[in-house]
Parts: structure tokens; C-alpha cells; sequence
């Protein structure tokens, strides 16, 4: 189990790795810029993106568990015809978003308290990077079947190449051709758009021999559908919540002065750093969770949990050391600004707690998205999120000053908690259905 396991949690590993690279690598950028308000520029710019495109994560995750469990029970027709049906639904919410994104940016600054410096760097960078919306949507459709037909490795590829693209191009149009945070955004952009493609041309060289699966008209039959956006709607109220609580993150920071905005930010890239890790492991129980349930094996899947609960307990106990004797180094990476790293010892003791409150929820998301127990993982989500906007106005009624962090990270714990309590219901649902079945 453990081999099966690494097999697919190392390649997500590896691809996110890139990916808070890229984020260190273009908020160091930003960072070094002149300005200081640039770094609460790209930070709000990319909370209202993440506002967006999180919001239609249930493109890969829906994705993914249903594909895994057509390809636990060898239904190769099937788990086609899940791609197209997520590639449609990904080019229609695209070309809505392209639609209203400037709308949704207005509505955006109605809600978020900022200097007007700071608007004019988050407008800067969101009017580029929001055309990469059907690139980025295209690549979760097509990251969550990949993973879905247990192949870990072809998403690492591509999320290596576009974010090593987009570091060389950040570079380049920043300190090569002097560009500001706009070209911060268009390398992100064109990045991303290589990405989608160099996607499909992987996805027909080496799964052409599917081809007398594709059915295009799979798109056209409405009904088919049901199942999809029955288990998806759940999966995107999850989302929502989620974005909700991190976007408030952004935005209650931001409404503590330019500065705050600026440590909130850089601190967050700690629970970052570690969420790409543990996501790694979440990828991999979503394929393992699906393919057992669609394969009638409950004895593998409660073999799965324990070893997955094995290794996040590692891995979180890992990170907590890490973060303990490198918190300075780190911070120093990612700016020179010395108010900002003098302002942030305030607050970077809560960094500490971030693993061991998280790793539980990362893991449960991933069985409960292979078992398509979206329902659960909802609900798990709307007392978690609950929980933090509730306590939130409770500390900060009291004026304690680390409200926000204390908040956030009850929110992390209660989410693992909830679901660990859940968890014997869906897993016996899921073998009893796949009794019920044989």
C-alpha cells in the first residue's frame, strides 16, 4: 500500500513544489520592487483570482472521483466521457468569467478596504492574469481525470513546465525588460496558457488509443450530467466556504493597515508551503479511494486511510521542525522590507501550529472526494467555516490581537475533527453501497 501510495503522492509532490516556488519566487519579485504596497498589490490581486478560480475546483475534484472509480471498474467509456463533460462545463465558466471579470473586480473593491496604491497594483495585475481563465480551468479538468486513471506523473510534468516558464518569464519582463507587476501577471498568464496546451498534446499522444471511446456527444445529453453536477454543487459550496474563509483572511489583513497586510501575507505562505505538501498525499488518496470503491475492495480502502494518517502525521511533525528553526530564514527570503519582518514576530509563533491542525482535513478531503461523499465534506466545511467567522467576532470584540490567526487556525482543526468523526459513516456507506451493488 505504501508503494501505491508514494507512486502517486511523490509526482503531486514534486509538481507542487513548483508551485510555492512560483509564489516565493514572484512575491520576492514584488517583494524588491519599490514600492512596498506592491506586495498587498499581488497579494489582493490573487486572493480575488483564487476567489474565482477555486471556486470551480470541483472541476478536478469531481473529476478525479469519478474518473478513479470508472477506473476501478474498468469502464473506460465512462471515464471519457467524464473528461468532455468536465471540459465543457471548464470553457462555459470561462468565457463567463472573461464576460464579467471586470464587474467582479468593482464588486471586489466594494467589499475590500485598501490604500488607493494598493488598488492600482491589484488592478494592474488581475486585468492580465484573469485571461488565463480557460487555460487554468482547462488544466483542472484535465489534472483531475489524469489522476482519476491513477497517472501522477503527467500532471508533474506539466505543472513543472509552467511554472518553471513562468519564474524564467517573471524574471525576464521584470528585471529584463523593466516591467513592474504587470509583467509579474503576464508571465502567469502566458505560463499558464503553454501549460493547457502542452496538456492536450500529451493527453492525445498518449491516451489516443481511447479513441474509440470519444463521444462528443456525450455534451449534448443534459441528463448525463446529473450525476456530476449533483456531487459537484457540494463540492463547490465547499469551495466557496473555503474561499470565503481565506479571502476574509486577506481582506480583514487588509483593513489592518498596509503593513499587516504585508506580514498576513507573508506568513500565509508558510500554511502554503505545507498545503502544497500534504495536497500531494490528498491526490493520491482521492485515486486510491476512488479506484477501491469502483474495484468493490473496502478491506484496501481502510488499509489506505491508516497509511495515508501515517504518513500526514510525518509529514506535519516534519514541517512544525522545519518552520521552528527557519522562520527567520524563510521571512528574510521572501522581502528585505525590515519593518515588515520586525512587524511579523508578533504573530509568527502561530506558524508553528499550522501543520498538525491542517494535515487531518487535507487527507479526509481526499478519501471523501474518492468516495464522492461530497455531502460529508460540505458539511464539515460549513461548521468549520462557521466556527471561524464566530470565534473571529468574538476575539475581536474582545480586541485580542491575534484574532485572526487563532481563528484561522481553529478552522484548520475543526475541519480534520469534524470529518474524523464522519469518517466511519462514509466509509461504511461506501462499502455497504458497494455491497449492495455486487
Amino acid at each position: 500500500m505504501n508503494k501505491k501510495i508514494l507512486r502517486l503522492a511523490l509526482p503531486n509532490i514534486i509538481s507542487n513544489i513548483t508551485v510555492p516556488l512560483l509564489g516565493v519566487v514572484d512575491l520576492a519579485i514584488v517583494g524588491h520592487l519599490e514600492v512596498e504596497q506592491s506586495i498587498g498589490g499581488i497579494s489582493l490581486a490573487t486572493m480575488i483570482v483564487n476567489f474565482i478560480y477555486w471556486n470551480f475546483a470541483f472541476l478536478r475534484m469531481g473529476t478525479s472521483g469519478f474518473t478513479a472509480q470508472s477506473y476501478g471498474a474498468r469502464n473506460l467509456k465512462e471515464a471519457t466521457a467524464v473528461l468532455f463533460r468536465s471540459m465543457a462545463i471548464a470553457m462555459l465558466a470561462s468565457g463567463l468569467i472573461l464576460l464579467f471579470h471586470r464587474g467582479i473586480l468593482e464588486l471586489a473593491f466594494h467589499w475590500i478596504e485598501t490604500s488607493e496604491t494598493v488598488r492600482s497594483y491589484t488592478k494592474a495585475y488581475f486585468n492580465i492574469y484573469i485571461w488565463a481563465a480557460p487555460a487554468i480551468l482547462g488544466q483542472y479538468a484535465l489534472t483531475g481525470w489524469l489522476i482519476g486513471m491513477q497517472n501522477a506523473k503527467t500532471p508533474m510534468f506539466v505543472a513543472i513546465f509552467v511554472n518553471v516558464l513562468n519564474i524564467c518569464l517573471s524574471f525576464f519582463f521584470v528585471y529584463g525588460l523593466g516591467m513592474q507587476i504587470e509583467g509579474v501577471a503576464m508571465a502567469s498568464l502566458i505560463a499558464q496558457t503553454c501549460g493547457f496546451l502542452y496538456a492536450l498534446l500529451i493527453f492525445v499522444r498518449y491516451y489516443g488509443r481511447l479513441r474509440s471511446y470519444w463521444d462528443w456527444s456525450v455534451v449534448k445529453r443534459v441528463r448525463t450530467f446529473a450525476p456530476f453536477f449533483r456531487v459537484n454543487s457540494d463540492i463547490f459550496m465547499r469551495t466557496l466556504l473555503l474561499v470565503c474563509v481565506t479571502t476574509f483572511f486577506t481582506s480583514a489583513s487588509a483593513s489592518l493597515g498596509d503593513t499587516i497586510l504585508a506580514v498576513n501575507t507573508l506568513l500565509m505562505q508558510f500554511f502554503i508551503f505545507f498545503s502544497y505538501m500534504m495536497d500531494g498525499f490528498a491526490y493520491a488518496s482521492e485515486a486510491l479511494a476512488g479506484r477501491y470503491v469502483g474495484a468493490r475492495d473496502p478491506l484496501n480502502l481502510y488499509r489506505l486511510v491508516r497509511q495515508l494518517f501515517r504518513w500526514g502525521l510525518a509529514v506535519a511533525l516534519l514541517f512544525t521542525l522545519l518552520y521552528g528553526l527557519f522562520t527567520e530564514e524563510i521571512l528574510g527570503i521572501l522581502t528585505d522590507k525590515a519593518n515588515v519582518i520586525l512587524a511579523s514576530r508578533a504573530y509568527r509563533h502561530w506558524v508553528l501550529l499550522i501543520p498538525m491542525a491542517g494535515f487531518a482535513a487535507f487527507l479526509w478531503d481526499g478519501i471523501f472526494i474518492g468516495a464522492t461523499a461530497s455531502r460529508q465534506m460540505r458539511n464539515s466545511m460549513l461548521v468549520a467555516a462557521g466556527g471561524f467567522f464566530l470565534l473571529y467576532a468574538l476575539l475581536s470584540a474582545c480586541r485580542m490581537p491575534s484574532a485572526l490567526w487563532i481563528s484561522f487556525l481553529c478552522y484548520l482543526a475543526l475541519r480534520g475533527g469534524v470529518q474524523t468523526m464522519m469518517a466511519k459513516s462514509v466509509l461504511s456507506k461506501s462499502i455497504s453501497t458497494i455491497h449492495l451493488q455486487s
